[in-house]
């Protein structure tokens, strides 16, 4: 079905006017008021002259005056906004804002004239504490809070004040005796009906206590009342406040936002948030609220309390989710991928259609109702406001996106039924006394485990454990429903290579890992769906299933397995971590945390990519060592913002990448290879000391980079390859670099130089490095002497690394890709000077390629020895997703291509010689080997 308009074509103004009965009388009344509309209709209202007249009156101190001024108000805003809407020329964004708006400048205005009446008094509070003055922070909830306040609205308030206290003047009182009174005559203002009507009606039951409680409390009163009584639909009703009026703004939303949102990811709310679910679909079910737009089935409700359930379990990580309006959060939501943009574009359309449907149902009489009329003549009247010929059109649009909205609210909190992989009784009751009898064992034989006997022992140890037996008794609750879908999902979700009972083995480590944390205990036991993903990538690779468990946050991301397999979009994910770091811009530790939290995250999804077969091993290198420039990129910001505030002009500083990170050869666990360079002009006085500065500036983004947090680390990192290594300075200027490398760099030194680039910092003094390392490798050197040198480099290397087994080490052994790569850093430095596409970095099997192509190497021996090298890194790559210390295979599988990489070597380097024969073949032991 096509999804129905969210905006309803224009109307005539005379029809639109015709249309409300209110607006009859308005004009009735005060005929001027229609001159007054078609005057104003073409522009917004105009709050500028609206507020100049309060002020006078405020100023005045006329009590009455200002409570007719804002009465003549209110009508003439509504009005306004009812002629502009339905003749098109206002969207629904100025709709909300205008009511919004006025409600903001009818509080300020009465607060401001009776605090001035009130003191006049008894004189002005203040704190007992600072010895200030104080004033009352009238504080919008609800729709008002969030901007988005419909046209005949009430108005939620709560009255607060900083401090307990005292006035100071002829009739002293407690500042809660003053605030109280103050209150009272800000509700008679704006509340009281008289014949021009009333301003809004005012609820305050969301008050601490509601009505039974103190008309204002203190700052530190409401703290309280938050810290210990506070309820999980009062987390809903503070999502939206905002202080309208009043000082110390900044102090009240501090206190206030630690109890909507908490500091991690908050799946504890769900248990909370299914009572409110459950309440909702009780309500739903009583047929007076059929008709109801706003409480029925896939009502305005159901989208806001879709919208703020996930700000709430997710907005104490993402500050950028910590909006108070429905439509800027809902988009927030879709940025971050946290609703499918088939949801997003539901909740959007249906919100703005039942939203739109709302004002026209409160035009018709200035009623706050959301209920449809059951007259057919009415239904008929606001059939043909929404855009509609006939009520059937109408209905079934209003159907369409009820239904719609009612699908999405199900997804996000109904209970799943029982599933094909749900765990059987017999699993719940192994679990409830772990025995190995002949029956169980031979039971779980027949499952699928392959070692039942353990298995048990394994359940009777976890069950007997102090960790267990010291869980508190809802944490315990959950622990004791995740344990036999554990078992399920382990033999359903069997992974080649890994026995079921070691998979239960991996999971019940992370359980155990995250048994403290109550919240990751509710992700999976509110998740289903997540146990089958989770226990697949457990069972794919013991490297990943350590990595989740040291890093529990990340289970999060199995939630969407859409957006953990989606392709990787670098654009979008430096925005991301732009928005992270902002929030956290003045705070180095929470930089940090912010740093750790997005590379692990951005890791964990390339790792789910790679265990489910969709990237190579090349292009997993490739996203590998994209992240690691991003991650650079944004500490080198980050702490020279530190340094030298955030509007210093950036550094002329550059980071350059080295090894695999300069290779794009980047591996799960590869360490960064860098060096620093900057610019300075020692002419001019701004670059004083440049030297210094930039030393600092890479020593703490070394720091940032190696430091264990409470996140953990982001890399270890290797800075021996700068100029004179450990016992060179820190940061090399561009010059002395360029210098070093001419004049003084050993070979081994150019031989990393192949692999280097720019990674992050200065573009300039990024494409001088470029420069210059092109000029350096295109140096004509002695061919004899450096075949040499790499060969008395390699013949080190190899002592290095000595292998001790009869297994084949893929990258150190004899034919393996330390040969390569060697092979190829020795074409690129004798040759490049006259073929200068070698210095390209593009990698050892496409700069075989261009060597073979420049007629350096046989192209079959380049080819055979460029598939090795493909080969010899899949292996590789599969052997350290095991956890296996060292990439050792079976030899003889391999000889074939060492054989290849033998005679590539002889091609470009000739014979081995002695030395160099006998390091490869000398063993850990001493005795030596084959090959």
């Amino acid at each position: 079905m096509p999804v129905p308009p969210m905006t309803p074509p224009p109307m005539d103004l005379e029809p639109a006017l015709a249309f409300s009965a209110y607006a009859q009388r308005a004009f009735t009344a005060e005929p001027a008021l229609r001159g007054e509309i078609d005057a104003m209709l073409a522009r917004r209202f105009d709050w500028t002259a609206a507020t100049r007249v309060l002020d006078a009156v405020v100023a005045s101190g006329d009590a009455p005056s200002l409570a007719r001024a804002l009465r003549r108000l209110r009508r003439r805003a509504f009005l306004h906004t009812l002629a502009r809407d339905l003749t098109g020329r206002a969207p629904f964004e100025e709709v909300v804002a205008t009511m919004s708006t006025l409600a903001e400048v009818a509080l300020r205005a009465a607060v401001d004239l009776h605090m001035r009446l009130l003191a006049a008094t008894h004189g002005t509070p203040i704190g007992a504490e600072s010895g200030t003055p104080q004033s009352l922070n009238v504080i919008g909830m609800g729709k008002l809070g969030g901007g988005e306040l419909n046209v005949s609205s009430d108005i939620d308030l709560v009255f607060a004040y900083p401090e307990e206290g005292e006035t100071r003047g002829p009739k002293p009182v407690s500042n809660r005796e003053f605030f109280d009174r103050l209150g009272r005559r800000v509700i008679s203002t704006l509340a009281d009906v008289d014949r021009d009507g009333y301003v809004f009606r005012v609820d305050m039951r969301l008050r601490p206590y509601g009505d039974s409680g103190p008309l204002t409390v203190s700052f530190s009163a409401l703290e309280q009342y938050l810290v210990t009584q506070g309820r999980t639909w009062e987390r809903y009703a503070w999502l939206k406040a905002r202080a309208l009026t009043g000082d110390r703004r900044g102090e009240l939303a501090a206190l206030v936002a630690p109890f909507v949102y908490r500091k991690y990811l908050d799946f504890d709310a769900y248990e909370g948030l299914r009572g409110i679910h459950r309440q909702i679909r009780g309500q739903e079910r009583r047929r007076d609220y059929a008709d109801d737009i706003k409480l029925g089935p896939g009502g305005i409700r159901e989208i806001e309390f879709v919208v703020q359930a996930l700000q709430i379990v997710r907005g104490g990580r993402d500050p950028a989710l910590r909006l108070r309006g429905t439509l800027p959060a809902l988009a927030a939501l879709a940025e971050r991928r946290l609703l499918a943009p088939h949801a997003v574009e539901v909740l959007e359309q249906g919100y703005r259609f039942l939203r739109t449907l709302e004002h026209r149902l409160q035009y018709r009489d200035d009623r706050q109702t959301q209920r449809l009329p059951d007259d057919a003549s009415e239904r008929a009247r606001l059939a043909v406001t929404m855009g509609f010929d006939d009520v059937r059109g109408f209905e079934a649009a209003l159907a369409a996106h009820r239904s719609g909205v009612l699908r999405q609210f199900a997804a996000v909190f109904d209970i799943p039924g029982e599933t094909a992989q749900a765990p059987r009784d017999a699993y719940a009751a192994l679990w409830e006394d772990p025995q190995a009898s002949d029956e169980v064992l031979a039971w779980l034989a027949g499952e699928g485990f392959d070692d039942p006997a353990s298995l048990v022992a394994s359940l009777r140890n976890l069950r007997d454990g102090r960790r267990y037996l010291q869980l508190p008794a809802l944490s315990r609750d959950r622990f004791d429903r995740l344990v036999p879908q554990l078992l399920a999902v382990a033999v359903a979700q069997r992974s080649p290579g890994t026995p079921p009972t070691a998979v239960v083995s991996r999971l019940i480590a992370l359980l155990e890992a995250i048994s403290g944390r109550s919240a990751y205990l509710a992700l999976l036991t509110e998740h289903p769906p997540l146990l089958p993903r989770l226990a697949q990538l457990m069972g794919a690779s013991a490297w990943a299933a350590d990595y989740l468990t040291r890093r529990p946050l990340l289970l999060d991301e199995l939630l969407d397995a859409r957006v953990l397999l989606a392709a990787p979009d670098w654009n979008a994910w430096r925005q991301e971590l732009a928005r992270l770091l902002d929030a956290s811009a003045a705070d180095a530790e929470a930089s940090m945390d912010a740093l750790r939290h997005f590379q692990h995250a951005q890791t964990f999804r390339l790792l789910a990519q790679d265990l489910s077969g969709q990237m190579t091993v090349e292009r997993l290198a490739d996203h590998l060592s994209a992240l690691a420039d991003t991650i650079l990129d944004a500490t080198l910001g980050g702490c020279w913002k530190l340094l030298q505030g955030a509007k210093a002009p950036p550094p002329r500083f550059a980071i350059v990448g080295y090894g695999k990170l300069g290779g794009k050869e980047l591996g799960y666990a590869s360490d960064l290879d860098l060096v620093f360079l900057y610019q300075a002009d020692p002419e001019s006085p701004a670059d004083e000391g440049a030297q210094e500065r930039y030393a600092r500036l890479a020593q703490r983004i070394n720091t940032w980079l190696t430091s264990a947090t409470a996140a953990g680390r982001l890399y270890e990192t290797d800075l021996r390859l700068r100029p004179d290594g450990a016992a060179g300075l820190l940061v090399s200027s561009l010059a002395a670099f360029e210098r070093y490398q001419r004049e003084q760099a050993w070979t081994w030194e150019h031989q990393a130089l192949t692999r280097a680039r720019f990674v992050a910092g200065d573009a300039a003094i990024g494409a001088a490095f470029e420069s210059i390392r092109d000029d350096v490798l295109c140096m004509q050197r002695d061919a004899a002497k450096l075949a040499a040198d790499v060969v008395d480099m390699r013949a080190k290397m190899a002592q290095g690394h000595a292998n001790a087994t009869s297994g084949f080490d893929l990258k150190h052994d004899r034919g393996g890709m330390v040969d390569i790569e060697f092979v190829v850093q020795y074409l690129v430095l004798a040759h490049a000077h006259r073929h200068r596409e070698l210095t390209r970095n593009a990698g050892n099997i496409a700069l075989l390629s261009i060597a073979a192509e420049a007629g350096l190497l046989p192209t079959d021996v380049a080819s055979a020895a460029a598939d090795a090298y493909r080969e010899y890194r899949r292996l590789q790559h599969q052997i350290r997703l095991t956890g296996a210390p060292h990439a050792r295979v079976d030899a003889p599988p391999q000889s074939a291509r060492r054989a290849a990489v033998d005679a590539l070597w002889e091609h470009a380097l000739g014979p081995r010689p002695d030395r160099l024969e006998f390091a490869l073949r000398k063993r850990g032991d001493g005795r030596h080997v084959d090959g």
